[in-house]
């Protein structure tokens, strides 16, 4: 498992230094570089140090760096070389009005995206029509046939080069682009036809500030992330350019468009692309590349888990009519909010409350789940259910300090997932009400508090309930350094923030 990320321009040179530094260390006998040893060499630290070899230190450099080999690490950073992307160039201004109206129509996932700057590219469009006419990837990215048309009969070979400020090729401009969400389908689609006929790869993508999940064509058709559906939205004519693209052979098993639609219950891409054959077959070239991506079924169980976690029933179904393993527990490594910590899919949706994705898991074949009293504490509790709560802990009276134990963040997700009551159930069984954890997932890294949650979702009674409990207004997150009403003011939510100003530290 990755214990640390990679930089945004990783060179093989840089991980040779930080393996001979570290068989340096091992030499001289520091113990920190002993600990490193142990936690990725098998054998651990040898009992003699002074022979530690420079192969073992490449071994234990590229296992932090989440990779199971040295050449498998050399082999990933050729391929960042390659097919390696900044998001930092979409903040940089470019040069010429061509230039400049593709960086500012395209979604490049960096904190840039939304309508605003959409908006300036029609604006620099309208003022300058002509900057088509001889820039390729302006005319893909304008969606502008005519154009292509003759710059690609005057030489095919534009089709496969990368350029333009956000140097992409020119079909990846067009699947990316969103300044006009009123583009003719017709333009769109006459335009990635010209790409591909000329010989554009439909497989096209990017590795962005060297992320090991690709972003290919498919990823910008069909949009999403973590920045929400308004500043990311899928393409326009996303099912008509997504279909032409797989029909062309683009590759359905698109690991960054599976996490990018996760978090809306929306299932229109799953169908097309279980239609084209989602979790079949090896992945396509981008598995080839990079093997560290795991299996495509790997990555559709890892879609069941954060379905069932989000009570996203319908795409549970969707997910389970398709063959996914719904009886098998989550084990292995996984990313930081799936982790293989040996839950099943049916455990995991009885644990969080939710009885009818549980129910329909039994009905299709899932193992009954073997008794546990602390998942069936946090059920009950996250069912808002006491008399089961007062049950459980009768007959079993270690039960709530095990779950205490196991599950220190776990009022953060109450915030979150769960009725009000069961804040306040968790809060008298003696679950800290200013415990850090996630609110996007049910694991324990702890990023905020449950107050953070109530400030940012403008939810007043959670909020005001968590106050009367203890919360304490002036703790700051651990990822951005905010209080909750610095949360509260971020997001525009002014019924949170008349509540919480008053009550908190303000900062001169």
């Amino acid at each position: 498992m990755s214990t640390l990320p990679l930089p945004d321009r990783p060179h093989l040179d840089s991980f040779r230094r930080q393996a001979r530094d570290l068989q340096r260390a091992v030499r001289a006998g520091d113990p920190d570089a002993r600990a490193r040893l142990a936690r990725h060499l098998p054998a651990g630290a040898p009992g003699d140090v002074t022979g530690f070899r420079l192969s073992a230190a490449q071994l234990v450099v590229a296992r932090e760096y989440g990779f199971a080999s040295w050449p498998r690490l050399g082999r990933y950073l050729r391929t960042v070389a390659e097919h390696g992307w900044e998001t930092g160039l979409a903040a940089r201004p470019a040069a010429g009005p061509a230039a400049e109206f593709c960086r500012l129509a395209c979604l490049t996932y960096g904190r840039e995206d939304g309508p605003a700057r959409w908006a300036q590219a029609r604006q620099l469009l309208a003022g300058h029509p002509e900057l088509t006419t001889n820039d390729i990837w302006a005319a893909a990215a304008a969606a502008r046939p005519a154009d292509v048309g003759r710059l690609l009969a005057e030489d095919p070979a534009l089709a496969a080069l990368r350029g333009g400020p956000l140097r992409w090729r020119p079909l990846f401009y067009l699947a990316y682009s969103r300044f006009d969400p009123a583009v003719p389908a017709e333009q769109v689609l006459a335009v990635a036809q010209q790409l591909l006929d000329a010989g554009a790869d439909p497989n096209d993508g990017y590795l962005f500030d060297a992320l090991p999940c690709p972003f290919t064509l498919l990823t910008g058709v069909f949009g999403h992330g973590e920045l929400g559906v308004a500043r990311q939205p899928r393409h326009p004519h996303w099912r008509a350019l997504g279909r032409l693209l797989l029909d062309a052979g683009a590759d359905p098993n698109d690991v960054q468009t599976l996490y990018n639609r996760m978090f809306e219950p929306d299932d229109t891409h799953l169908e097309l692309l279980f239609e084209y054959g989602l979790g079949a077959g090896d992945g396509g070239p981008w598995w080839r590349r990079i093997p560290e991506l795991g299996s495509p079924a790997r990555w559709l169980r890892v879609l069941l888990r954060w379905a069932i976690e989000h009570h996203q029933r319908a795409r549970v179904r969707l997910l389970v009519e398709h063959g996914v393993d719904f009886r098998s527990p989550f084990e292995g490594d996984g990313p930081a909010w799936s982790p293989g910590d040996g839950h099943t899919p049916v455990e995991l949706a009885q644990q969080y409350g939710d009885t009818e994705i549980a129910g329909y898991l039994l009905a299709q074949g899932a193992p009954p789940p073997a008794p546990d009293p602390v998942r069936e504490l946090i059920a009950a509790a996250f069912r808002a259910d006491e008399s089961t709560v007062d049950r459980i802990r009768a007959e079993h009276p270690d039960t709530v300090a095990a779950a205490r134990r196991d599950r220190p963040g776990l009022m953060v997700w109450a915030a979150t997932q769960a009725p009000v009551h069961t804040v306040t159930l968790l809060a008298a069984l003696g679950f800290d009400v200013n415990a850090y954890g996630r609110g996007d997932a049910p694991v324990e890294q702890a990023w905020e508090t449950a107050l953070h949650h109530g400030a940012v979702t403008g939810n007043v009674e959670l909020t005001r309930l968590l106050l009367d409990l203890g919360a304490d207004p002036d703790l700051r997150d651990h990822r951005f350094d905010a209080t909750p009403l610095d949360w509260a003011r971020h997001f525009h939510q002014p019924a949170t923030i008349a509540l919480l100003e008053p009550l908190t530290t303000q900062d001169h």
